[in-house]
């Protein structure tokens, strides 16, 4: 979804008149932006609504629909884990982790919810089932976590965690190859960053 030369598109609202070297384009008034040329050719002034034309078509696609319905789901599992933190675990680094997880994953349910709601809705995902999502913890791995307690709750939490963590990277890099959408683009990469991070930092512990 790499966008081609026309993003390098620039807003010029406030420079000066032109001098000559970008040419204007035709009957365009107030602010202007700079459209690089082709090789060989100079750049040229293009009013807004002709650059709007230029950029990349980034309407959503399945693979685009597909991520986000399925990570609210991944996330949620995610914040369910991290509820039993406060009452079971033993240490405090696994409590400090929980409060990071749960900070940074509600909002980007809420981000993903709003996206889906601006783009029509959650559409029906043939083929694909939840609990095949990649990291996902089994209804056996989470009755165990739940009976778990002190130091052995920790151990099981940072293990499913981190298996957690590193499928919603695998399904973030899988958007970035097959989906068209800048936004869900920037939410993946920011999945990818953070929880990277976080695996790193969980195997230390």
């Amino acid at each position: 979804m790499a966008l081609s030369g026309v993003a390098v598109l620039a807003l010029s609202a406030c420079e000066s008149s032109p001098d000559g070297d970008v040419p204007q384009s035709k009957g365009s008034t107030g602010p202007a932006v700079v459209a690089p040329g082709k090789p060989g050719e100079p750049a040229r002034r293009i009013s807004p609504a002709e650059a709007s034309k230029l950029l990349p078509d980034d309407k959503p696609n399945a693979a685009d629909f597909t991520y986000t319905q399925m990570m609210i789901v991944h996330h949620r599992q995610a914040l369910t884990m991290t509820a039993l933190v406060p009452d079971r675990a033993g240490s405090d680094q696994v409590k400090k982790l929980a409060d990071r997880i749960t900070a940074a994953q509600q909002p980007e349910i809420g981000a993903m919810e709003g996206w889906l709601k601006s783009n029509g809705g959650p559409r029906e995902q043939s083929g694909h089932d939840h609990h095949t999502m990649p990291g996902m913890a089994s209804e056996e791995q989470l009755a165990e976590l739940r009976n778990a307690k002190g130091e052995a709750f920790d151990e099981l939490f940072l293990t499913l965690m981190i298996t957690h963590h590193e499928g919603a990277v695998t399904m973030a890099a899988e958007v970035l190859g097959q989906g068209n959408n800048v936004l869900v683009e920037e939410m993946a990469n920011d999945v990818i960053a953070q929880q990277t991070a976080e695996i790193n930092r969980m195997r230390s512990m």
